[in-house]
């Protein structure tokens, strides 16, 4: 197609096999687009396009991309607001024929398969290393590892005392994400074992009153594999992009067979910068009061074994 469309907060570059969307920065432009800044959508990731009337004096070009085809959404599980929906285009009513003229030329070249589920990820994720402050604690994601390091202030005691966290890919199922505009949002680790390697986003129910042992889990608070945010946390929307990159790496690990997975001789190395870090943070657990000095000693024998 090779043409631009220009809308409210985004900007829609039309290509020969994808569309690249580019997120205009603004006082009112959804934070989570702030977050995103640009993404590229393949034609094959779509399942359809239609152009429907807004609100006060808009129309709207919607694209509706395959199931299971961009990790974001995937992430997401459907929590999010319709005007955070990055696959909507909100255009001045004036521009709705030429709208009209991108939707039919869009519709037209998606291929057979654009009414089936995708079988793995069209869309591409977010980049890392990526990291966002949460209400407890930092997150961070080099790709390979995701870490979370703890909150003086913010963090539970149970998180002190299980210390900092390292989480490889390759000892993840999955990822829950509740959004910040919940009451209480979250991202949490799923590790593999833990839960069902099918379960990738979205808040999961609370077990109910008696339910069995498998259910159940801590709350995201007193859980070393999640980190907190949401309302009263301040809205952390760079949480959804960084969960999605996450996934991406996890269903691509799980692609993968182990056999194939290169494994160091001697098995892995731990920085030593980290291990220093992490005696730290047993130092001072010790000194609140939160862990023993034997727990100390042998906690910190482990961390030295890893050098």
């Amino acid at each position: 197609m090779g043409d631009v469309l220009a809308g409210i907060h985004a900007t829609w570059e039309f290509d020969t096999d994808s569309v690249l969307i580019r997120f205009e920065r603004g006082i009112r432009t959804p934070r989570l687009f702030l977050s995103l800044r640009e993404r590229r959508i393949p034609y094959a990731a779509l399942s359809s396009v239609a152009l429907t009337p807004g609100k006060r004096g808009t129309v709207v070009l919607h694209a509706v991309p395959r199931p299971g085809a961009d990790p974001l959404l995937e992430a997401a599980a459907g929590q999010l607001k319709e005007g955070c929906d990055p696959y909507r285009l909100v255009l001045p009513a004036e521009r709705g024929t030429l709208a009209g003229h991108y939707a039919d030329e869009l519709g037209g070249v998606l291929g057979p398969d654009a009414s089936l589920p995708a079988e793995r990820f069209l869309v591409t994720a977010p980049e890392a290393p990526m990291h966002f402050k949460a209400y407890d604690g930092r997150a961070g994601f080099d790709g390979r590892r995701v870490s979370f390091r703890w909150s003086r202030t913010g963090a539970s005691s149970a998180k002190w005392k299980a210390g900092d966290q390292t989480f490889p890919v390759t000892e993840l199922a999955g990822i829950e994400w509740r959004s910040p505009d919940a009451s209480e949002g979250y991202l949490r680790l799923l590790p593999r074992g833990g839960a069902s390697d099918s379960e990738v986003g979205g808040p999961a129910p609370d077990p109910a009153p008696g339910a069995g042992q498998t259910l159940a889990r801590a709350r995201p608070d007193q859980d070393p594999a999640a980190v907190v945010f949401g309302l009263g946390y301040g809205p952390v929307h760079e949480s959804l992009p960084f969960a999605a990159a996450v996934l991406e790496s996890v269903r691509r690990t799980q692609s993968v067979p182990v056999a194939s997975v290169p494994v160091p001789v001697g098995g892995a190395r731990r920085d030593p910068a980290d291990i220093a870090e992490r005696i730290r943070h047993l130092g001072d657990l010790r000194e609140a009061g939160l862990v023993t000095d034997d727990e100390f000693s042998a906690k910190k024998a482990e961390l030295l074994a890893e050098l």
